[in-house]
C-alpha cells in the first residue's frame, strides 16, 4: 500500500533513506573534524607557545655586543714612548706583522688596538701584552712574538671550543670541529658573538627537543654546530650554512645534524623535527633584545619607512616613531576618522607594517582621535 501512495519501491525507498542518512552523516562529520581541527590548532599554538618560553627562561646565557677596539693596559705612561719607538719605528712594524692599528693618545695608563676583525685584534693585544711585560720592544722581537702567539692561539681556541660544548653537555666532537668551533668566538654576527649565539641555540634546541620527547643530545649537537661555516675564511652569511655542511659532512656527523646545518636559514627544507627546533631557536637567539647591534642607517631608514606608511593613511595628521622603533603613535583628524573606525584603521596600519617592513620583534601601533576645544575670552 505504502509503495502504490509513495509510487516507488521498497528497494527505491531503501536507497533514498540510505542516500539522506549519509549525507546528513557526512555534514555532521565535517562539522566534527572542522571542531577538532580548530581544537587542535588552538592547543598546538598554546603548547607551541608554552615549549617556546620555557626554552627561553631556562637559557640563561649572556649576550655581549663585541667593539672593534682592545685596551691594552700599561705599567707607566713611559711604556708608550717605548712602543712608538725611535722615529715610530716599533709602531709601525708592529701595526704591520699584526695588521692592527694602534692608538696612543693621552688616555693615562693605556693605549687601544683597533681591527674589524676579532681574531686578529686578540693576537695583536696578546702579542702587546708579552711585549708590554718583556720589556723589550724593537721590530725583530715583534715579529718573533707574533709567531709565537699564533702557535698558542690555536690551542686556546681549541681549549675554547672544548669548554663550549661542556657546557652544552655535547660529546663525541672530533678535535678539529673544537678548533673552529673556539673560533667562533671571535667571529660576529652584526655584533653577536657567532659561539655565544651557538650555545644558546643548543641550549633552547635541547629544551624544546625535550618538551617534544626528542632526541635530547642529537638536538644539542645541531643546535651547536648549525653556524659552524662562519669559522671557515671567505665565507658570506648568504653561504656560510652550505659551507659548514660540506664542511661537517667530512667528518661523518649525524645525517640530522647536516640537515639542520644546511636548512638553519630555510635554504633548503628541513627534513627532521630538530631541523626546525634549530630554525626556531635561531630566530630566538638573534632577534631577542639586545642580541645583535643594528646599523644607525638602516636603524633611522626603518623608522622612517614606518612614519611614511602611517602617513599614508587618509585621515593621519601626525606619525611618531618613538621607544627605539618599537611604538609607533598616530594622531588622526576627528573630521576624518570617526570613534568607531579606530579598530579598524589601526589593525589596518599594523598590518601594512608588518607586510612592508622587516623588524624584529613586535611594532605597536597606538592611534589617537583627539578633539579639542578652543577659545579665547
Amino acid at each position: 500500500m505504502l509503495e502504490e501512495i509513495a509510487g516507488i519501491s521498497t528497494d527505491e525507498a531503501k536507497k533514498i533513506l540510505m542516500d539522506n542518512l549519509i549525507e546528513e552523516a557526512k555534514q555532521n562529520a565535517a562539522k566534527l573534524i572542522n571542531s577538532i581541527t580548530e581544537d587542535a590548532k588552538n592547543e598546538a599554538s598554546k603548547k607551541a607557545k608554552n615549549i617556546i618560553l620555557t626554552a627561553i627562561q631556562q637559557s640563561g646565557i649572556d649576550m655581549a655586543i663585541e667593539s672593534t677596539v682592545s685596551v691594552v693596559t700599561l705599567p707607566s705612561d713611559d711604556m708608550k714612548g717605548r712602543i712608538i719607538g725611535r722615529e715610530g719605528r716599533n709602531i709601525r712594524a708592529f701595526e704591520i706583522v699584526t695588521g692592527v692599528d694602534v692608538i696612543v693618545d693621552d688616555t693615562p695608563g693605556s693605549i687601544i688596538l683597533s681591527a674589524f676583525d676579532p681574531l686578529r685584534r686578540e693576537i695583536a693585544r696578546l702579542v702587546m701584552e708579552k711585549l708590554v711585560a718583556d720589556g723589550r720592544i724593537h721590530p725583530g722581537r715583534i715579529e718573533d712574538m707574533y709567531e709565537k702567539v699564533k702557535e698558542e692561539i690555536k690551542e686556546y681556541l681549541r681549549e675554547l671550543g672544548e669548554q663550549a660544548l661542556l657546557e652544552c653537555g655535547v660529546h663525541g666532537i672530533h678535535s678539529d670541529l673544537m678548533y673552529l668551533l673556539g673560533k667562533l668566538r671571535f667571529r660576529t654576527s652584526f655584533g653577536q658573538s657567532v659561539l655565544q649565539h651557538s650555545k644558546e641555540v643548543s641550549i633552547i634546541t635541547g629544551i624544546m627537543a625535550a618538551e617534544l620527547g626528542l632526541d635530547i643530545n642529537l638536538a644539542k649537537r645541531a643546535g651547536i654546530m648549525h653556524d659552524i661555516g662562519r669559522a671557515l675564511e671567505r665565507t658570506t652569511d648568504s653561504n656560510h650554512a652550505q659551507a659548514g655542511f660540506e664542511l661537517v659532512k667530512k667528518y661523518n656527523e649525524h645525517p640530522v645534524v647536516l640537515n639542520a646545518i644546511a636548512a638553519h636559514h630555510g635554504d633548503i627544507e628541513a627534513n627532521s623535527p630538530i631541523s626546525v627546533l634549530v630554525q626556531t631557536a635561531n630566530e630566538i637567539s638573534s632577534n631577542r633584545p639586545g642580541a645583535r647591534r643594528e646599523v644607525i642607517q638602516k636603524f633611522i631608514r626603518r623608522l622612517k619607512q614606518m612614519e611614511a606608511i602611517a602617513e599614508s593613511f587618509d585621515g593621519v595628521r601626525h606619525s611618531y616613531a618613538i621607544q627605539a622603533g618599537k611604538e609607533i603613535r598616530i594622531i588622526v583628524s576627528h573630521e576624518k576618522v570617526e570613534d568607531s573606525m579606530l579598530n579598524q584603521f589601526v589593525k589596518d596600519i599594523a598590518q601594512k607594517i608588518q607586510d612592508e617592513i622587516e623588524y624584529p620583534g613586535q611594532i605597536k601601533v597606538v592611534v589617537i582621535r583627539e578633539f579639542r576645544g578652543i577659545d579665547y575670552a
